[in-house]
């Protein structure tokens, strides 16, 4: 009997096959275009998006971030990168017989301050509670409500050859400083999570590039499993220069230490984007204004046509290799 694996909640190789062979096989192919789902003709003055999305981070305090900014910007950046303004949010609970109430406190406060700073409302929720030993303290999902810019249409179906790839910011944070709250590890240099919201940056870029065909934050798999799905969606090759790819010193030694990739190291505050050529310049001068895209730069370059979706990565010594598509996380209980 097949059973679930940690692995299948990774973002990689292993989640895509469940989605495909088990929720898709149900609800239908659209729910894997994206992590928003728009709902056309739900109001009179626009289109609708709507996501969901679940926080099991351990643990639940870490440098630069927590769970409750995780549950407000897990749902927020969902509704960013299709190009949506956030609206409302709900939030659920489900709490562990003997947390603390100043742990639940702590975090309410966090997520009151994290929708403010984005200027959205939490509106209605649940709570329920179960046994010690039923979940780990707190989980928690919220379910974002945003209204999508006009004229916008995310769709990596629309990329085309010659299109290129952008990072909004330096990659692997945000995995590299959960892993050191947990495991209490120094890597020689303070790293902070990139815990951040998109909305802004993704509103700037998408107001000088409106014809950007693709946006999607790099979570769970990292950059690397958001370039497979981008190249499988789109029918295309990729090619991205490692040398571009902005990595902070502490990540990269951490990595070194670690045998991690930073290219599948979880972000939660960092989106890849495709703009045509001649709007490049007019992106990159747009996330420029923004204190959450450090280094965003030009990563990558969309090939030919290819039905099975190659990504290619071209190393500081000049060599071609494939990037392998992560069949789960690294490092599991991220986000």
């Amino acid at each position: 009997m097949k059973r679930i694996q940690m692995a299948h909640g990774g973002g990689g190789r292993l989640m895509q096959q469940l989605l495909r062979e088990h929720v898709a096989a149900v609800f239908g192919e659209p729910v894997m275009h994206h992590d928003g789902a728009v709902l056309v003709g739900a109001m009179a003055d626009g289109e609708l998006v709507m996501t969901t999305d679940a926080s099991v981070v351990t643990p639940l305090f870490f440098p630069g971030g927590d769970l409750g900014k995780l549950a407000v910007y897990g749902a927020v950046n969902d509704l960013a990168v299709t190009g949506a303004r956030p609206v409302a949010l709900s939030l659920a609970l489900v709490l562990e017989e003997g947390l603390p109430l100043e742990t639940l406190d702590r975090l309410l406060a966090s997520v009151k301050a994290a929708a403010d700073e984005v200027g959205v409302s939490v509106v209605t929720g649940d709570t329920k509670v179960v046994e010690r030993g039923g979940c780990d303290r707190i989980y928690a999902a919220t379910t974002g409500i945003g209204r999508r810019l006009p004229g916008v249409r995310i769709d990596a179906r629309r990329v085309r050859e010659g299109d290129r790839v952008l990072l909004s910011g330096d990659i692997g944070r945000h995995g590299v400083a959960v892993l050191s709250a947990r495991e209490g590890l120094s890597f020689g240099g303070a790293v902070e999570s990139d815990c951040a919201p998109l909305w802004g940056p993704a509103l700037d870029l998408l107001t000088a590039v409106p014809s950007a065909p693709f946006l999607r934050d790099c979570t769970r798999g990292g950059v690397a499993a958001v370039l497979h799905e981008l190249a499988r969606a789109a029918g295309v090759s990729v090619s991205v220069e490692e040398a571009s790819v902005p990595v902070s010193e502490p990540v990269r030694g951490a990595c070194a230490i670690l045998g991690l990739d930073p290219m599948s190291l979880a972000c939660e505050g960092r989106f890849l984007a495709v703009v045509p050529p001649a709007h490049v310049d007019a992106a990159l001068a747009a996330l420029s204004e923004h204190s959450q895209c450090p280094g965003a730069a030009v990563v990558g370059t969309i090939g030919a046509a290819d039905p099975g979706g190659a990504v290619w990565l071209t190393t500081a010594f000049g060599q071609e290799r494939p990037l392998d598509y992560p069949s789960g996380e690294h490092l599991p209980r991220i986000c």
